[in-house]
């Protein structure tokens, strides 16, 4: 059976490198990987085919930069030819970025059966670009893969059939276990003048966060006064990146640095004293990593976090930013604080992978 998987942006690299590797493993699968180019800089893309180990896509749809509107067009466009050709069993899409949704507009039209790897997650912000991609995909898929508890409830109660929801874990997760020991040999610490649990990291990247000027400002000018207290690393976002320069903003004190490479990243995030982010997936990297995170929102679509105590919703108010890191910085270092969220074990790509081969031999719903 043929399963076509589309990626575009870093969240979708680092969980379908799980699912990649289960798939050579198994000689009943032919997957075909389409990249559409949302992440088309070298630094949100090439670098992870590289670390991950990922093979380089049979196609890439090179869609580049646009708003929300011309990317999700452009991808449906382009992509839809290369279904029609391919004719896989299935389209597995992950995520919630603007790639996962436009496949699965285009599968659902041609037909072809859907796959969603994280499926259910609900922040219940609709102003958020990723809830609607998350909604619409979830209401076209034919099997949903949920990573916690939350996902299966957020489906039923929008009325999903029980029979197509699947608990399995989380890829992502499948993916950080398997380079962890790797990730311990990167030098990134000694390049940027680092000691173990000596720094906090921040990611920034939400357009509630990064597109109004005035509250960038605000975001950052926290980050400065945390910087008093410990260095602070900026990994930054090519767009953030461009917002900083175009509103005239230069954070004091604080370390900015373009992207870094999963490998470099995970060891750079698992050696840290806290992070501060707006990142979904970072959230669910620091629980496993037992790292203190401050999420910088009102909302989170992976309470699940919250739930094993390793992160904290904080919104975006300055002071409470402040505060409540110079709290974590009062305490004791997390060691081994939380427990593992439920089947975040490493094995979600198996499970996934197992339910598809037994679903696609069955005929469609």
């Amino acid at each position: 059976m043929r399963i076509s998987c589309i990626v575009g942006a870093r969240p979708n690299f680092i969980k379908v490198a799980a699912l990649i590797h289960e798939m050579g493993r198994r000689p009943s699968i032919t997957p075909s990987l389409i990249h559409t180019g949302q992440h088309f800089s070298a630094e949100m893309s090439d670098v992870f085919f590289r670390d991950l180990s990922i093979p380089q896509p049979e196609v890439n749809l090179g869609i580049g930069g646009g708003s929300q509107t011309q990317q999700t067009a452009e991808m449906m466009c382009r992509l839809e030819p290369v279904l029609l050709e391919a004719r896989p069993s299935a389209v597995l899409v992950v995520g919630d970025v603007n790639s996962t949704m436009a496949a699965a507009l285009v599968a659902a039209k041609l037909g072809i059966r859907i796959a969603h790897v994280e499926a259910g997650l609900r922040s219940f912000d609709r102003t958020m670009p990723e809830e609607i991609n998350r909604i619409v995909t979830d209401a076209l898929s034919d099997y949903l893969f949920v990573t916690e508890s939350s996902g299966r409830k957020n489906l039923l109660a929008e009325g999903v059939p029980e029979d197509r929801i699947f608990f399995v874990g989380n890829v992502m997760i499948d993916t950080l276990l398997r380079f962890r020991s790797r990730s311990a040999e990167s030098d990134v610490l000694n390049r940027l003048g680092l000691g173990r649990k000596q720094y906090a990291v921040v990611t920034l990247h939400r357009p509630s966060n990064v597109d109004a000027p005035a509250q960038l400002l605000r975001l950052t000018d926290a980050l400065s006064k945390l910087a008093e207290h410990i260095p602070v690393v900026f990994p930054v976002h090519p767009r953030t990146l461009a917002k900083i320069e175009s509103a005239g903003i230069a954070p004091a004190k604080v370390l900015l640095i373009p992207p870094l490479g999963y490998i470099d990243f995970i060891r750079l995030i698992g050696d840290a004293r806290l992070v501060l982010t707006d990142s979904g997936g970072i959230q669910e990297e620091t629980t496993i990593l037992q790292v203190p995170c401050l999420t910088l929102r009102k909302n989170t679509e992976r309470p699940v976090t919250v739930e094993q105590g390793t992160n904290r919703l904080i919104g975006t108010e300055p002071d409470a930013i402040v505060s409540a890191a110079l709290d974590i910085l009062g305490s004791p270092a997390m060691e081994n604080a939380a427990c593992v969220p439920e089947l975040w074990d490493g094995k979600a790509s198996a499970r996934i992978l197992d339910i598809l081969e037994m679903q696609l031999r069955l005929p469609s719903r």
